[in-house]
């Protein structure tokens, strides 16, 4: 196709920096120019020189972008392959894309989260192309061709070191282990994985490239049984890097394990190492970096150490490993020192020798010795030559490497012995995981080596790709052209073919001076200018260069030989055997015997050299080993089916999501991805079924075509048109082939009808937009216009004499316009009044007519109907009279009867309120009387109290009298004193006056001291007077508080008790007037009821003696006119003369009913006397049945009573031959009064049988009382009384069966005694009262278990009955066992019911409704232990009968707890089949159908083909899961299953549905669109309808499609915006931060018109959602259970009314 043809003008030109990059076309190329004018896509143009040969590579749409499979591409090449994966890296963070049959897997250098357990879930059992590109698809595939094929499988997982390759292999392992756990306890899997850290530490080292860098190759056979189970494993090796134990480069490390045990030195156990840190020793601090940055060494240690013990290798064996390790160690630190230029020399002193000789328990003088000479052996004599320090460094070395190489060997022997395992290997699975290509600054042996198997692998890669091509066009019958595809048989051939590159350096190792130029010398003669594919370099004599398959590469000579021979000298050899180290002395002995009896079905072992004895010169190279185990590996790899994984390497600086365009190219070319791509490219890469093809391209189809039904023929007709160039596409018999480029141009066809629809539809749109706007302008346009001109119009015209013309003519036209009005309207009353009056009377006299007639015809009607009513009504009308009055006179005195009894009850009633009434009011007298007598003391208290207030006030009043006067007589005497005392100074001396005065004052202090004495005195008494007023106080106080609360209390009887009293005594007065009001009413009433009874039957009266009466001549004349007046008056006559008739025959009737009446009252008596008759007997037969329902466990049988026996067995037949004559004599009699005095001498007869019986059995038993065998005779008493019991039950039945007999003649009688006996007959029966229990034997247990448990059917069971009936019964039997006290029998019931129930849930463990039914039968069980506990929070929801059948004696908390948990392990059974009957249908149910009209997600799929787009006719659908849904709704309806648990189970489903559809999506980027999120929104609606449907609104179960639900909507939102970021964050709630960054990733538009979403606006989106706290978690867990709760709900079922179906086959239980 031409370029300027080309379906979209962009391309690919080369560039040094990225390159490719993108151009598009700025002016059409025409053939024959030299340039072609391109813009890049920063803007600037470019002038491309082209060759007409090889034009720039076209640039697929946008919408084939981002594709799962790089086959899907429309245009294949190498920049088209480039541009797919940088976009899915860089922008979508998927690292997985298919390629073919190729997985490509790019190392992101982060953790990601798709590797758990849910993903591994998530991909078992799924088909390659169904999910998108992931190690656990081809895993799966694997996995599922093996069991389907029986077959062998391979996985090659190859890429440069730093690609990812053991991590690959390493999660396909785990993948392998997941899927399929083995069958025994041996843990086989976890084995398995554990040989990994194992083989890591001792063969994975750090490199420039990578921190985990594998340095061997490694072919693991995983081994399967024949149920595809795993049960063992075998692990091969290919070429241990061994130069790296005494090299490293710089910023490289050695091996892991030994940094492992130098962190490790300081442990005690480790001590006698004698290590320390890496720094330390020279072989691990070479390469100056001896600590990974994010690695713990130590932490390593222990994990390694417990690998080992997981496998079975225990502390010995690790330590003899480390101990062989750290004398590697140590003898790297050996100095050798350089005596002259030809010897060396190493100190006796030296510690690191003895240690190492220590460690290997060697002669350290021979070592010291033998590390620095050599011994040449000829045939005459052995010479002993020193050497250089060089060659004793290099001999060093050797012999580390040597120690390694064979201790390397045997920790895979051993992993291997550990693996390995008893019977025959079914299939196995292989995981290669191998170095791929490589090419440094300087290549060397190792890198040859590595090449030379790459080449052999890339071949056998070729020839698949090539027989896969071949298989699919001859199932699809396509002709087959061959095709050409790159062979590299021509590389392989240099270097391994006869004098080949291998063969020539076998050949001068073999020389005793060979050397490496001569070697190189050699090869320039054999091979330059004579092969093409190796060149000699022109700068270099010490290389050759080698083309392979990749790149060209160029090797360094130096070494080679050195490398191949791979020798140590023989003398440190024998110094090693002689080791008293076992381990070390086994290493080298001659002949190694393998110590693991493992063998695969291609027994390759380890490529482990030989050695053998001195005297053979020829020994094994290292290049012909690798070349024999090669060749034997590309046996086993052609005899399996190979799967491919190519691991690149995005960058060199390690840095996560960062994409290198050059290197990945280069590894491209390298690891054969791109020539797959040319091979598919060669013939037809694009690849669509029929179904895709119609279902995305119908579009352009025409009606025509459309309407033929073949879609196969419709899509052929379609390609036909649209192509014309036939060579471009083929037919296949299910697919359709292109060629490349065609499916581009069918989408730009596609894109172009689309947007030619969008314009079209856009066309239409605007312009109703804009005529619309048009239409509203111009509408607008001339409102304004008319209010304009109309304003002009209106200025214009408003003048003084324009507006009196106006008003003027306005007048005039509204009175002419009046005028013509009224005249008209005056005419048309006129004619409407005449044309209505002559209607109307028209339709009066019509209606007159008519109404006459209709008179007439009535009344004839009338009279002819009455007379042919009354003829036919008169014979019966009498008989149903009478039985009404009967009936009624019945109906009148029941409701007498009722009334009376209500009468009696309000009277007695009332009687005792009265009497209450009474007993109050005496309460009230005693109460006042009480209280007239407290006021009588009260008043004499208070009488006293103011006689002694008076008394007191009166001594205080003469006290304080008294007081007074002692004070004036105080008074005076001072006053005396003084005048006495003046009256002396005069006459007295001053010697004198002082005694005096000295006499008078002891006179007048004496005086004051008796005063004072008696003022004290007076003091107290008025203290005491005081005391003994306030105490009288007091008491008056309290009396007052006494009288005041009994004022109280009566004035609380007088305002409530008494009023209360009052209103009862008020209600009752009430009460009974009402009921004398309605017994007065209804006494009228039944006058009244007389008199329409009487009325009706003197209608019903016999007139013929009136017309008897009557002449003729009046019957001839009584319907003409006039006469029927006369008739009627006569017949008023006619009555009068009959009502004295009447009257008369109405006494006759009324004593007729008294008679009646009192015959009633007659039977009514001995109706009560039987009942009471009948009670006693079952009052008798109920004692009977206890006793023997007590005695049963005792019955024996006694010989010596069988006469006895047979006595009392004739004595029943009297009895019975008795009962069949009085039956008899029954029948004959037609009253019930007769009837029921026989049936009472019958009961009096059978009560005498029974009592003459049972004194003769007390008799007999005290005879036998006095027998040595009293204990056996009590039993057999015992059993004879339990079997009269019975019998006396057949009578029982016997008399039910006569009283039927006698309703049924009762019912037959006819006349007024019928009435008596229909109310004799409703006698109400005393029924048998059950007491809710199943009564059982023991041995009865194992047939109840069996009928009621195990041979159950759910489907018969289910109908008609109540639910939990097995529950309900089982609990009866429980209830026996606890009635009988007998702890046994309820333990061993218990225990049988519950294993029972465990056994039919084991063996129908798949089966819903078996489950579903048991589930609830359990629920119920349990409820009705708790029901009937007796326990109070149970039995408050019991009704008063429920809580008689309560548990007496045991109490079964216990069995009820393991109930619960047994019935929670059925609630996860019963989830888990329901899932597992779901599951399948969700994904093509939830995603894959589409329902939804015009939103196909159809696109090119490639290679991997969607399962689901081959073959429609068994897809699953939303009504497949909802009709599911249902199914199980209705099943657990059925079952009775408890409505809490049944929205639990839903809420269960729900959430899987939503968990199973999400996680798909996740894995799904095909599905990410924004077609698919609508219909996954109409699905979600289609769920919520059904639980809406099914009322199950309450259960929850729509939350938990929530996460769901925000995700179609995150795939429907736009994404463009900061905006749209921040409404993504506020929504999605639900989600987690993985899971909305993962969708967006994963968003694939479908068509052009939809965009990409941006790596910003994700990264926005993740940066707003950085401070959530949620689980960095992208799969929902499908196995998480919500929590179960069994609620408590009572059953509404009494046990007494339950019956056992007889489809139970429990005929042996019988009901108590």
């Amino acid at each position: 196709m031409a370029l300027a043809h080309l379906p979209y003008n962009r391309v690919w030109i080369p560039d040094k920096e990225e390159v490719w990059q993108s151009a598009e076309i700025t002016k059409n190329y025409k053939a024959g120019d030299r340039f072609l004018h391109v813009q890049l896509e920063d803007g600037t143009e470019l002038s491309y020189p082209v060759d007409l040969a090889a034009l720039p590579p076209l640039r697929n749409p946008d919408i084939l972008v981002g594709e799962n499979d790089l086959t899907a591409l429309s245009y294949l090449h190498e920049p088209a392959v480039l541009h797919n994966l940088k976009i899915r890296f860089v922008e979508s963070k998927l690292i997985y894309t298919y390629s073919g049959i190729i997985l490509v897997a790019i190392n992101p250098y982060k953790q990601l989260p798709i590797y758990g357990d849910a993903i591994i879930h998530a991909y078992s059992g799924q088909n390659m192309g169904d999910m998108d590109p992931h190690i656990f698809a081809v895993a799966e595939e694997a996995y599922k061709q093996m069991a389907r094929n029986n077959k062998n499988q391979s996985i090659i997982v190859s890429g440069e070191s730093g690609a990812g390759k053991t991590v690959s292999a390493r999660y396909t392992m785990r993948y392998f282990a997941t899927v399929s756990k083995s069958s025994g306890n041996a843990h086989v899997e976890d084995k398995v994985l554990a040989s990994n850290p194992i083989t890591e530490a001792v063969g994975n080292a750090k490199t420039t490239r990578n921190d985990n860098s594998s340095r061997f190759g490694k072919y693991t056979e995983i081994s399967f049984d024949r149920g595809y189970q795993i049960i063992g494993a075998n692990m091969r090796t290919y070429l241990l890097e061994k130069s790296r134990v005494v090299f490293q480069s710089e910023n490289e490390r050695n091996y892991h394990i030994f940094y492992q045990l130098c962190a490790s030195a300081m442990q005690p156990e480790y001590a006698h190492l004698k290590l320390g840190s890496a720094e330390e020793f020279n072989y691990t601090c070479m390469g100056g970096s001896t600590v990974i940055e994010g690695v713990d060494d130590r932490a390593n240690m222990l994990e390694t150490q417990k690998t080992f013990s997981l496998l079975g290798l225990k502390g010995d064996f690790q330590m003899d490993v480390f101990k062989m390790l750290a004398a590697i160690l140590h003898l790297g630190n050996v100095e050798i020192a350089a005596v002259g230029d030809e010897r060396s020399s190493i100190s006796m002193e030296d510690k690191h020798l003895s240690i190492f000789c220590e460690l290997l328990e060697v002669n350290c003088d021979k070592m010291c010795r033998w590390l620095c000479h050599r011994k040449i052996v000829t045939t005459s004599e052995t010479v002993v030559k020193p050497m250089t320090r060089a060659q004793a460094v290099n001999a060093r070395d050797a012999l580390a490497k040597k120690i390694y190489s064979h201790l390397f060997d045997f920790i895979v022997e051993r992993i291997n012995q550990a693996l390995q395992f008893s019977g025959k290997q079914h299939t196995f699975i292989g995981v290669l995981d191998i170095y791929g290509f490589e090419t440094f600054d300087v290549n060397s042996f190792e890198q040859f080596c590595i090449n030379y198997a790459n080449e052999k692998l890339q071949q056998q890669f070729n020839l698949h790709v090539f027989k896969l091509e071949q298989e699919e066009y001859m199932k699809e019958d396509i002709p087959w052209t061959l095709i050409d595809f790159y062979d590299n048989q021509p590389v392989i051939d240099l270097i391994e073919a006869k004098m080949g590159i291998l063969e020539l350096l076998d050949e001068e190792c073999l020389l005793p001076h060979g050397k490496d130029e001569n070697w190189l010398q050699k090869l320039y003669n054999n091979f330059v200018n004579k092969n093409a594919l190796f060149e000699k370099p022109r700068m270099s004599n010490t290389s050759f260069i080698i083309q392979h398959f990749a790149d060209k590469v160029e090797y360094k000579c130096e070494g080679f030989l050195e490398k191949n021979r791979d020798t140590v000298h023989e003398v440190l050899i024998e110094i090693l055997k002689e080791s008293k180290f076992h381990l070390c002395a086994n290493f080298f002995q001659d002949s190694p015997v393998s110590a693991s009896p493992f063998s695969s079905a291609i027994n390759i072992k380890s490529a482990r050299p030989v050695l053998k004895s001195p005297n053979k010169q020829l020994r094994m190279t290292v290049g012909s080993k690798f070349r024999n185990s090669l060749s034997l590996l590309m046996v086993t790899l052609n005899a399996t089916t190979p799967h491919y994984v190519r691991c690149i390497k995005p960058n060199d600086e390690k840095l996560p999501f960062e994409f290198d365009s050059k290197r990945v190219a280069q590894q491209l070319r390298a690891c054969g991805v791109l020539e797959t791509i040319r091979i598919s490219a060669q013939s037809y890469p694009s690849r669509w079924t029929y179904i895709e093809f119609f279902s995305r391209y119908s579009i352009l189809m025409t009606q025509q075509e459309l309407s033929i039904n073949d879609k196969k023929q419709i899509c052929k007709i379609v390609l036909q048109r649209l192509i014309q160039d036939h060579n471009q596409y083929q037919f296949g018999r299910t697919k359709i082939f292109f060629r490349a480029g065609q499916v581009a141009y069918l989408e730009k066809l596609r894109s172009d009808k689309l947007r030619q629809a969008c314009i079209l539809i856009q066309k239409r749109v605007r312009g109703w937009l804009q005529r619309r706007r048009f239409l509203s302008m111009r509408r607008a346009a001339l409102t304004v216009q008319q209010y304009f001109r109309g304003q002009r119009t209106v200025r214009q015209a408003i003048t003084a004499r324009n507006l009196k013309q106006t008003w003027a003519a306005i007048i005039i036209q509204k009175y002419c316009r009046g005028y013509l009005v009224r005249r008209l309207c005056q005419l048309i009353h006129v004619a409407a009044v005449t044309i209505q009056a002559y209607t109307r009377g028209f339709l009066a006299r019509k209606k007159y007519r008519k109404m006459r007639e209709e008179q007439k015809a009535v009344i004839l009607q009338k009279y002819a109907r009455a007379w042919l009513a009354r003829r036919r009504f008169q014979n019966i009308r009498r008989f149903v009279l009478n039985i009404q009055l009967s009936y009624r006179v019945q109906q009148l005195q029941k409701k007498i009867e009722e009334q009376s009894r209500e009468n009696h009850g309000l009277l007695e009633r009332l009687t005792s309120l009265a009497s209450a009434h009474m007993n109050d009011v005496d309460t009230i007298q005693k109460l006042e009387s009480e209280l007239e007598k407290l006021t009588a003391q009260k008043r004499t208290y208070e009488e006293k109290g103011k006689k002694y207030k008076e008394d007191s006030e009166q001594k205080i009043l003469k006290l304080e009298n008294q007081n007074k006067e002692l004070q004036e007589q105080k008074e005076t005497l001072e006053i005396k004193l003084q005048e006495k005392t003046e009256e002396m100074k005069g006459t007295i001396t001053k010697g004198s006056f002082k005694g005096v005065i000295v006499i008078l004052e002891k006179n007048f202090q004496n005086q004051k001291q008796d005063y004072e004495k008696e003022i004290e005195l007076l003091k107290g008494e008025i203290k005491i007077l005081k005391e003994e007023k306030t105490q009288l106080q007091q008491q008056i106080q309290q009396e007052i508080i006494i009288q005041d609360g009994l004022k109280m209390e009566v004035g609380q009887l007088t305002k409530q008790k008494i009023p209360e009293l009052q209103k009862e005594i008020e209600l009752l007065q009430t009460q009974k007037l009402d009921v004398e009001k309605q017994a007065h009413s209804q006494k009228r009433e039944l006058r009244e009821k007389m008199s329409e009874v009487t009325k009706q039957l003197l209608e019903s009266y016999d007139f013929e003696d009136v017309r008897s009466r009557l002449s003729t001549e009046d019957l001839e004349h009584l319907n003409e006119d006039g006469e029927l007046w006369f008739a009627y008056e006569g017949l008023k006559k006619a009555t009068r003369v009959l009502e004295s008739h009447f009257q008369s025959q109405k006494e006759i009737y009324e004593k007729e009913i008294e008679g009646l009446n009192f015959k009633v009252e007659h039977l009514s008596q001995d109706i009560n006397h039987l009942q009471k008759l009948f009670r006693e007997e079952n009052d008798i037969n109920d004692g009977i049945r206890l006793e023997v329902s007590r005695l049963t466990s005792e019955n024996l049988v006694i010989p010596d009573l069988k006469q006895q026996v047979a006595e009392l067995e004739n004595q029943k037949l009297d009895l019975e031959n008795r009962l069949q004559e009085q039956t008899v004599k029954l029948k004959g009699n037609e009253l019930l009064s007769t009837s029921r005095t026989t049936e009472a001498q019958n009961e009096g007869d059978i009560k005498e049988s029974l009592k003459d019986t049972i004194q003769g059995i007390e008799g007999l038993s005290n005879g036998l009382m006095q027998d040595e065998v009293q204990d056996e005779v009590q039993s057999q008493i015992k059993q004879v009384t339990s079997r009269l019991a019975v019998e006396n039950m057949d009578l029982e039945e016997k008399l039910d069966m006569k009283d039927r007999i006698i309703k049924k003649l009762e019912d037959q009688i006819k006349t007024l005694t019928k009435t008596i006996e229909k109310a004799e007959a409703h006698v109400p029966t005393v029924p048998k009262e059950y007491l809710g229990m199943m009564e059982y034997k023991k041995e009865d247990e194992e047939r109840i278990i069996q009928n009621l448990i195990l041979d159950l059917k759910p489907r018969g069971v289910v109908v008609n009955m109540i639910p939990g009936l097995p529950a309900h019964i089982l609990f009866m039997c429980v209830r026996y066992a606890d009635y009988l006290n007998n702890a046994d029998m309820l333990k061993s019931f218990m225990n049988v019911t519950i294993d029972g129930i465990k056994q039919v849930v084991k063996e129908h463990s798949e089966d819903f409704e078996m489950l579903s039914f048991w589930l609830s039968n359990t629920y119920y069980f349990l409820n009705c232990l708790k029901q009937y506990s007796g326990e109070e929070e149970f039995m408050k929801y019991n009704t008063a009968r429920q809580n008689k059948n309560c548990l007496k004696h045991f109490d079964l908390s216990e069995y009820r707890q393991i109930l619960s948990d047994l019935a929670i392990r059925i609630y996860h059974q019963f989830i888990i089949v329901m899932e597992n009957n779901i599951q399948h249908m969700i994904v093509p149910g939830m995603l894959e159908y589409e329902s939804l009209q015009g939103i196909s997600g159809l696109k090119p799929t490639g290679f991997r083909k969607r399962s689901s787009s081959i073959d429609d006719t068994d897809t699953y659908t939303m009504t497949s899961i909802l009709q599911q849904l249902s199914y199980f709704y209705s099943t657990m309806c059925q079952n009775g299953l408890d409505s809490e648990l049944l929205k639990q189970a839903v809420k269960q489903l729900f959430f899987l549905i939503g968990a199973v559809t999400l996680n798909s999506l996740f894995l799904r980027k095909d599905m990410c669109s924004c077609r698919k999120g609508m219909q996954i929104r109409c699905n979600i609606s289609y769920l919520e309808e059904w639980l809406k449907d099914k009322n199950l609104q309450s259960s929850n179960a729509k939350e938990t499609l929530e996460p769901l639900s925000q995700a179609a909507w995150l795939l429907q939102v736009k994404k463009i915006t900061d905006d749209d970021a921040k409404e993504i964050c506020e929504h999605c709630t639900s989600l987690s931060t993985v899971q909305i960054v993962k969708i967006l990733n994963s968003y694939t538009p479908i068509d052009d018109f939809e965009k990409r979403v941006t790596p910003s606006f994700v990264r926005k989106v993740q940066a707003m959602l950085n401070n959530r706290e949620d689980v960095p978690q992208l799969m929902l867990d499908t196995k998480h259970l919500f929590q179960v709760t069994f609620p408590f709900t009572p059953s509404p079922h009494a046990l007494e009314l339950i019956q056992v179906p007889s489809s139970f086959k429990l005929g042996f239980l019988t009901r108590v």
